[in-house]
């Protein structure tokens, strides 16, 4: 054991804290659902996995024990992997508020479910398109992408350079147009489902007033929405993993 140095320790230290702050974020690994000892353990074996291959760059960051500087080199490794894997969440964020809005306008929105991604509790549509859109990315391998992506951010963002909060103001602000575009394109059907419902209901109302429109109407809404969920969920999921794929392809 005479070749562990406190070098080599304090590195192995500092690439976990760049992989732990990416996958403390990153959708499916950060999930609140997944007990906190299981994500650390996670993120740990990952750490030690690729250590071999990130410790030469690394060590090059460490020329000395400084107390200051590992302070430093600390807060700005965890710093830049929050960044990375903030990408992963906010495209997920995006995805629950848009499918929030689809099932408020198909009078789902009331139903509570049980909290999935966060501690809030979202209605139960929401639920089964984030937890399809999870299951997914790890069925297509994006998993195996973020992994990749955070190696090589050792190479384009070599531990100890001073955190760059400007340009990562810059990154935050472009990945949250992007994804909430997204976003929109995704559940637009719904919106054109939302407006052409109730345009048509409301032309109904004034023509038959005697009838309570919107409370025989609530069904047969229902029963459209689920429909055009039925026929559009496989291309939502598919539009969402190929732009957050490009994403971290960035």
């Amino acid at each position: 054991m005479a070749w562990i140095q406190p070098t080599t320790l304090l590195a192995v230290f500092l690439i976990q804290c760049r992989i732990g702050g990416c996958l403390m974020v990153m959708p499916g690994f950060g999930s609140s659902r997944i007990p906190m000892n299981v994500r650390l353990f996670i993120s740990i074996a990952v750490s030690i996995g690729l250590a071999p291959l990130l410790l030469a760059p690394v060590m090059k960051s460490l020329p000395d024990t400084n107390l200051d500087r590992v302070f430093l080199l600390i807060t700005t490794e965890l710093m830049t992997g929050i960044t990375i894997g903030f990408i992963g969440r906010i495209f997920m964020t995006a995805l629950e508020t848009m499918g929030s809005y689809a099932a408020m306008f198909m009078n789902l929105a009331a139903m509570g479910g049980s909290p999935l991604e966060s501690n809030d509790a979202l209605p139960p549509m929401v639920n089964i398109i984030s937890m399809t859109a999870i299951v997914m990315i790890f069925v297509s391998g994006l998993h195996w992408q973020l992994i990749s992506g955070l190696v090589s951010s050792f190479s384009v963002i070599p531990p100890g350079l001073t955190f760059d909060v400007q340009g990562s103001l810059i990154q935050f602000v472009d990945t949250l147009t992007e994804a909430f575009l997204v976003a929109l394109r995704v559940s637009s059907p719904f919106v054109l489902y939302a407006v052409l419902a109730n345009l048509s209901l409301g032309l109904l109302n004034k023509f038959t007033p005697q009838i309570p429109v919107y409370f025989v109407s609530m069904p047969f809404i229902l029963m459209g929405g689920l429909l055009l969920t039925m026929f559009v969920v496989s291309e939502m999921v598919g539009i969402f993993i190929d732009a957050l794929s490009l994403a971290l392809s960035r």
